[in-house]
């Protein structure tokens, strides 16, 4: 898929990242369109959660450029990216365990979109619209220590989604389910992207990647090795020694 420049939402141009003498990101330029499912590999180590935290303002890039929406984000805070309508799931979810799923939901939408200008309310059906969307609004006043496993991934999406992002990324958000519950969230990520979500998928189920993807690129010591469909992805000599071991 080739990308016109005002085709893109997201343009990583030449982005390094060094922590001391060992470097990260060397270089790496990517573009997503928008509307693409956009998936990212590489084996531990490679880059892929550097790019990531680069992107979302969780690390500062140490050159190179990152535009958002034609924007050039790279010296914003991660909170200011966040309203700019970059969000993000964590492989690890990370849920106010004392609250209900409701109000872990009604977090982020009072923080980045509505800022204390509706009423609680308003804020509430919002929220459960959400929850209704993720197959979450039985479980809407259940403490979130008390999930499941699949569960707290969807809350985990679903809070990412409270943001009203038009760029969603999603890190390793099927790893430890079983095959059936991955097949759920892949459901759910199709759905958000028929939407208009822009998605980039972080993940290490092969299967999952490949079958959600339009374009994916594999990264490896830092550098990207390869770029293109998930069919080209998988014969390419290259990814097939860094990724899959061959």
């Amino acid at each position: 898929m080739r990308l016109a420049a005002n085709e893109s939402l997201l343009r990583v141009t030449g982005v390094s990242k060094s922590f001391g003498g060992f470097a990260a990101l060397s270089g790496v330029s990517i573009a997503v369109a928008r509307g693409e499912r956009f998936g990212l590999i590489g084996p531990n180590g490679s880059g892929k959660t550097t790019l990531i935290n680069c992107v979302s303002g969780s690390l500062r890039n140490d050159s190179g450029s990152i535009e958002f929406a034609g924007e050039e984000i790279s010296a914003l805070p991660a909170y200011q990216r966040t309203r700019r309508g970059i969000a993000r799931s964590f492989q690890i979810p990370r849920p106010f365990k004392s609250m209900s799923v409701l109000e872990n939901l009604i977090v982020p939408l009072e923080f980045v979109v509505h800022r204390g200008s509706l009423h609680q309310a308003d804020t509430r059906a919002e929220a459960m619209q959400i929850l209704e969307g993720m197959g979450l609004a039985d479980k809407a006043n259940v403490r979130s220590s008390q999930l499941s496993q699949v569960e707290l991934r969807k809350m985990e999406l679903a809070r990412a989604m409270a943001a009203r992002p038009q760029l969603l990324i999603s890190d390793e958000a099927m790893a430890g389910l079983s095959s059936n519950e991955v097949t759920e969230v892949l459901d759910l990520l199709f759905k958000l992207n028929a939407s208009g979500i822009t998605i980039i998928m972080i993940e290490h189920i092969m299967q999952a990647v490949m079958r959600f993807s339009e374009r994916v690129i594999c990264l490896d010591a830092g550098e990207i090795i390869c770029e293109g469909t998930p069919a080209a992805i998988v014969q390419d000599p290259g990814v097939q020694r860094a990724y899959l071991g061959v």
